[in-house]
């Protein structure tokens, strides 16, 4: 089993940075794909980024892309997701996600992933 726990939510005004981490227990985030998605009330839970296991490759969202930054440290074994520009739309729960076996093309489908966090709180107020 892995745990991971979500830190480094809260207020922040539009056009601030925010970073996100994550941290994992149990097994060792160099062998999974770690990932961030958020969702907002009502809707689905949405992809924001994802870091791949075999290679380091980072995938992000369109949404975020340019403005969010994804990485990994293995010796702390954590994921930060370091957000910049942000938006109101940003607003959400970030969760940090985890799959041992996760092909890129299913990148984005959050049901792919074993491992949830659960969730920090991001609120882009302007």
């Amino acid at each position: 089993q892995m745990q991971l726990k979500e830190s480094g939510g809260g207020l922040v005004q539009v056009g601030g940075s925010l970073s996100l981490s994550c941290a994992a227990s149990g097994r060792s985030v160099s062998r999974y794909t770690m990932a961030w998605f958020r969702q907002t009330p009502g809707k689905e839970r949405e992809f924001v980024a994802a870091i791949k296991s075999s290679n380091s490759a980072t995938y992000y969202a369109d949404s975020v892309k340019g403005r969010f930054t994804m990485s990994r440290d293995t010796a702390k074994n954590t994921v930060t997701l370091q957000m910049k520009s942000l938006k109101s739309e940003d607003t959400a729960v970030y969760y940090c996600a985890a799959d041992a076996s996760i092909i890129v093309s299913t990148l984005s489908q959050a049901y792919q992933y074993d491992f949830w966090g659960q969730g920090t709180q991001v609120t882009v107020s302007s």
